[in-house]
């Protein structure tokens, strides 16, 4: 730290040259965030000071809290689930997990994920000393139903699916899941933290929510499809006392028994996501999610035309593209200051369709693509 202050003017100065290095999301198809909503700026720094680690000195910003969990409950298909604004899909799913283990009496206990699990869940194990058990995936890239109730013990305190997968962008079958879950008596974890303001707008019935009775919590993430500012992510459960199993005890605050992760947090998240919500509605948010799906079906019919085809025709926004050497291909984008990303297995070129895309940067870069994949020849 400096010994004596600059002025005002060198400190902007200085943060604009930093803001400068940082990417345009123009030419990102690599990343599930997005620019928030303009709405979602104006009520982030409306309620920026506020704390809701200490929701009685803020009254209002607790009420945006429970107002907007109670939105994303409607939503998920249980307007009684309960719950809290979390940092984002990694505490989410910690804490889950975290409520699930903690009905318990023993520590020494795993849970079972697909192979398509978000690394967060890595993490857990690490963190609550869990094992953690692999299931296979099927030829559609979505669990592997066998193969996860093979995994199955007596020490197992949840299952989990994932709707919306990270690189596939693939939806398991929950409800099938839930029949597995209910069987053996073992928590269902919903990780929706891509797919939860994407699912509930596609067409068709997907049972993946709520909705199946054996889903006893979900994680849902506003900051990327809900268009909320970052951090907003959301954890709900079916069960209160799932809720009550993460509470602490600290007399000194105004809400004596917080259940959140973290102790400060932050007031403008939750202004900010529930603003995006009642701003847009179902409807609006329809409109967005139809606009990404079109995007994901440009990308695909473009990449069709130069040879290329995608690993599954996309589900949700998330577009993967077969090829032999996705590493190289996307190293020669780079060059041409587009920002794709890779998945591991099977190896393919990953591309998301996000709210700020347009059919003018598809187009741009299924040009630079075909001329990639001609040049690689």
């Amino acid at each position: 730290m400096r010994d004596q202050g600059i002025s005002e003017e060198e400190v902007m100065e200085g943060l604009q040259r930093m803001r400068e290095r940082d990417l345009s999301y123009h030419r990102i198809f690599s990343s599930m965030c997005t620019p928030p909503h303009p709405i979602a700026l104006l009520a982030h720094e409306k309620f920026q000071e506020t704390n809701l680690g200490d929701p009685g000195l803020f009254p209002g910003s607790a009420e945006l809290e429970l107002q907007a969990v109670g939105m994303m409950a409607e939503l998920l298909g249980y307007p009684d689930a309960c719950g809290y604004l979390s940092t984002g899909g990694t505490e989410s799913n910690i804490q889950a997990i975290r409520a699930a283990r903690n009905g318990y009496s023993f520590r020494d206990g795993n849970i079972v994920v697909p192979k398509s699990a978000h690394f967060s869940f890595d993490k857990i194990g690490d963190l609550l000393s869990l094992d953690i058990r692999k299931a296979d995936l099927d030829d559609d890239l979505k669990v592997d139903l066998s193969s996860a109730e093979s995994l199955i013990d007596d020490k197992t305190v949840s299952l989990v699916g994932i709707a919306g997968t990270t690189e596939f962008g693939q939806i398991d079958p929950i409800d099938e899941m839930g029949e597995i879950a209910a069987d053996y008596g073992v928590h269902l974890h919903v990780d929706a933290a891509f797919g939860g303001f994407v699912i509930p707008f596609l067409e068709g019935d997907w049972r993946w929510d709520f909705r199946v009775e054996a889903v006893t919590s979900i994680t849902i993430d506003p900051h990327k499809m809900g268009m909320a500012t970052i951090p907003g992510g959301g954890l709900l459960f079916r069960r209160p006392e799932d809720l009550e199993r993460l509470a602490a005890y600290a007399p000194y605050l105004t809400l004596a028994r917080p259940k959140a992760l973290t102790g400060t947090r932050s007031g403008a998240a939750a202004a900010a996501i529930w603003a995006v919500m009642n701003h847009l509605g179902k409807a609006g948010f329809k409109e967005v999610v139809g606009r990404c799906m079109d995007l994901s079906r440009r990308m695909v019919d473009g990449a069709r035309k130069v040879g290329i085809e995608p690993v599954i025709e996309p589900v949700t926004n998330v577009v993967t593209l077969r090829m032999d050497d996705p590493e190289g291909v996307r190293a020669d984008l780079l060059e041409r200051r587009w920002r794709v990303s890779t998945t591991r297995s099977p190896k393919a070129l990953r591309l998301i369709l996000m709210p700020h895309s347009t059919a003018e940067s598809v187009d741009l870069f299924l040009e630079d693509l075909g001329d990639v994949v001609k040049r690689r020849g």
